[in-house]
């Protein structure tokens, strides 16, 4: 964009005329259902917040206790001086529940993808990745200078004909775990399949899957039966089901190793506050200790679903705590999203470039905070509304 402000007003104007433009709301209130934002009250159904943990009081006691003491900033670099025993205790606990030999932690999920894909990959290699990942995934692998070929949403035998024709030695596979927009879930077994076959690098986005799927909460790998052999790198959120900040890799020994010393994300950024990793440690106890919440949340997405079904509205096919209606216009989508707000839902629309074209969506979340009534009362207002699937 040119030094300009003409252009920069047309670039406005014209989102705004597209029904495309996007501005911050501001909430009053903890990360929770119920929520006051912009001075005015809402039932939320928006959030990430999955398992209700982003303001639990256990939790909350555990970050201010390690404020006082360790302070609030890390003041330096991991491998400077900011690696604190909350870091090191969260890391080895991290991978003990996933199962991995060693896991590593990132300020954000962005930052874990671009560092891991960039550590691993130069141009002359090739990442294929699925059409619906993540922004994060996308931009790491263009910033990476590899080739990157975006095979069809699951679309498996599409990319074993990628890999019919590849001539590169090194190669990845990347894809989400629980796709963010979608809410369905990528074919790992087959992944890891493809990737063992061809001695390729399988990274798993498990950002939406992490604490709410599997037996204990490990995720999407945990619920498949997948180890380290199969899925050698497994990056996951923090800041979703978790209800902290942050993000991690887990894999093998070495794979960490070598982050530490090329990981520029990694090397070149602040640590995470000491009482992110003590909060965390303590959410990450309770997400093995109380699987009553992933039973709950289970148990709401399953009302709403009966529930959207009797009301003829078609959901997209997910069995996660994301539950997208599919709208297709942008203008019909804020519209309906607008109309949900005056009977006090929070309901965002998705719109381009998030999704593709005429794909527009409102993204139902659920979390285990919420109540029966909550979802009946969501159900009452989408018939209000009018609101169909297009």
């Amino acid at each position: 964009m040119r030094n300009d402000p003409k252009l920069l007003k047309a670039f406005l104007r014209e989102k705004q005329q597209s029904h495309l433009y996007r501005a911050t709301r501001i909430s009053e209130s903890a990360q929770q259902p119920r929520m006051h934002i912009g001075g005015k009250p809402y039932l939320t159904f928006c959030s990430n917040d999955y398992l209700g943990l982003a303001n639990h009081p256990t939790i909350i006691q555990s970050f201010q206790q390690a404020s006082n003491k360790y302070g609030v900033g890390s003041g330096a670099a991991h491998l400077i001086n900011g690696h604190s025993i909350e870091h090191q205790k969260l890391e080895e606990e991290l991978a003990e529940f996933t199962g991995r030999e060693r896991a590593l932690l990132f300020s954000t999920g962005y930052m874990a993808n671009l560092g891991v894909v960039n550590a691993l990959m130069e141009r002359g290699d090739i990442i294929f990745a699925d059409r619906l990942n993540h922004a994060s995934l996308v931009d790491a692998g263009l910033l990476s200078n590899a080739k990157m070929q975006r095979y069809p949403h699951n679309d498996l035998s599409r990319l074993d004909n990628l890999y019919s024709k590849n001539t590169a030695t090194n190669t990845m596979i990347l894809s989400d775990g629980v796709f963010s927009m979608d809410g369905d879930v990528a074919e790992v077994k087959a992944l890891a399949k493809i990737a063992k076959q061809h001695q390729a690098w399988l990274i798993i986005d498990d950002a939406h899957g992490f604490a709410t799927l599997g037996k204990t909460g490990a995720g999407l790998l945990e619920q498949q039966g997948l180890s380290q052999e199969d899925v050698p790198i497994l990056m996951a959120t923090l800041g979703k089901g978790i209800g902290t900040a942050g993000a991690f890799i887990a894999g093998s020994n070495e794979l960490i190793e070598y982050l530490i010393q090329t990981a520029r994300t990694y090397i070149f950024t602040t640590a995470m506050p000491p009482a992110i990793a003590a909060a965390t440690r303590t959410s990450l106890k309770l997400v093995q200790q109380e699987n009553w919440r992933r039973d709950k949340l289970n148990a709401l997405i399953k009302q709403f679903k009966q529930g959207a079904k009797q009301l003829g509205i078609t959901l997209m096919p997910s069995d996660t705590a994301i539950q997208p209606i599919m709208i297709g216009s942008s203008e019909l989508a804020v519209s309906l999203s607008q109309k949900l707000q005056q009977k006090g839902i929070l309901l965002t629309a998705i719109r381009p470039p998030t999704v593709p074209n005429n794909t527009a969506r409102l993204r139902v979340t659920f979390s285990a905070s919420h109540s029966e009534d909550d979802v009946a009362f969501l159900l009452d207002c989408l018939q209000i509304c009018h609101i169909k699937s297009s």
